[in-house]
């Protein structure tokens, strides 16, 4: 046995034991490639992959009129995102889908009523929303001023929403689904499964699929079926698809997810 042969792989690209042990310039050489394949071989993510089944609800989050509307109060913000991911078009494929073939659509919405703007701990992003009246309804009971608000859902979705296949949770207050009824909703349908998408990529989105994730169920992103703010220096789409891959069950496009819930309820 050499002396290379001797210690734990994982030991040998220890840069002190290196020294420590005295290898040979052959041996230094041999084990420097054995790193270099093990790096390479190493260098994509695994994709544990997402299977569509009966237990498979799509949720979307925030598909209201001041993330996706020309008029919303976000647009300036997020609007070259949307118009270049064709994120609005997208989300209706999803809602076509969902009605074609029957499958849940629970929508996470975003609302900030009068008393919100009384909070004293907040974000940036929250104080942004507050200071534009981002997603302003007044009152949680009243329905006075909705209608085509930028609360409002966007109006190419309304006659999907409608439909009896879509549930609508009530408001996730920051961005995670932890202070609504998400969670809760999917688990009484026995839902385990969930293809991901909305508004914004990093930020409500990418909450959305980190509680799930947490909460046990299996997620697939829809990544072109979102959009985020675009700035300068901040690219927060970019920064989302990061995020994704790293901790979704599988990224899809819109044309891919469209082909594996076609072939499943095809059948």
């Amino acid at each position: 046995m050499t002396q290379l042969q001797k210690y734990p792989i994982y030991l040998i690209f220890n840069y002190e034991y290196i020294k420590s042990i005295k290898m040979n310039k052959k041996q230094t050489v041999l084990s420097l490639a054995i790193f270099c394949f093990s790096i390479t071989s190493h260098a994509q993510l695994p994709d544990p992959g997402f299977i569509v089944d009966n237990n498979t609800a799509i949720v979307i989050t925030d598909p209201q009129n001041d993330f996706l509307s020309e008029h919303g109060v976000a647009w300036g913000l997020v609007g070259t995102s949307v118009k270049k991911n064709n994120t609005i078009e997208n989300i209706e494929t999803l809602f076509k889908l969902a009605e074609k073939f029957n499958i849940t659509v629970v929508i996470s919405p975003h609302f900030i009523y009068a008393h919100d703007k009384k909070w004293n701990s907040k974000g940036a992003m929250i104080e942004f929303a507050h200071q534009v009246d981002l997603f302003k309804k007044g009152d949680p009971i009243k329905e006075e001023d909705f209608e085509n608000s930028g609360a409002d859902f966007l109006q190419r979705y309304k006659k999907y929403i409608e439909k009896d296949n879509v549930i609508i949770t009530s408001p996730h207050r920051v961005f995670g689904p932890e202070s609504n009824d998400l969670v809760l909703q999917l688990r009484k349908r026995k839902i385990d499964k969930v293809i991901l998408a909305g508004m914004l990529s990093n930020l409500c989105t990418e909450s959305h699929l980190r509680e799930l994730m947490e909460q046990g169920f299996e997620v697939g992103v829809v990544k072109d079926a979102t959009a985020a703010v675009i700035l300068p220096e901040m690219n927060g789409y970019e920064a989302a698809l990061i995020n994704y891959a790293l901790i979704a069950s599988h990224v899809y496009t819109t044309v891919e997810i469209k082909k594996e819930i076609t072939d499943f309820y095809g059948k």
